[in-house]
């Protein structure tokens, strides 16, 4: 039935556009896509990166997700935590998986956001 996982899908806050970009675009280099017309007054920003499609969009009530989590695999896991640590991003390890090595960040809104490379 299922083919692919065409996007993810986290809730920010309204007005979190900047931050947002701030952070995935500036931290983890994903690229911007415009929403489609139909969509864009509605608030929120979408971003691409190879395959990877993630939208985030606006929740009136907003919780972070903070068990609930994307998990993207990095080339390496020492740049992407000198990454975050030379923008101020806070990121802890966890418990290694087998054949993955892995740390936790969390996004501006707290939303987790889990970050592995293969070993």
């Amino acid at each position: 039935m299922l083919l692919t996982l065409h996007h993810i899908q986290l809730a920010m806050p309204k007005g979190g556009e900047d931050a947002a970009h701030s952070f995935y675009h500036g931290v983890l280099a994903m690229t911007v896509v415009p929403k489609p017309a139909t969509l864009a007054g509605r608030g929120g920003i979408w971003f691409e990166s190879g395959a990877i499609r993630l939208h985030l969009g606006v929740e009136t009530d907003f919780v972070p997700a903070r068990k609930a989590h994307p998990a993207f695999t990095v080339a390496s896991l020492d740049a992407t935590k000198a990454q975050l640590t030379s923008a101020g991003i806070a990121w802890h390890t966890d418990i290694d998986l087998p054949e993955f090595s892995r740390i936790y960040t969390a996004d501006p809104f707290g939303n987790r956001i889990e970050l592995l490379q293969l070993t």
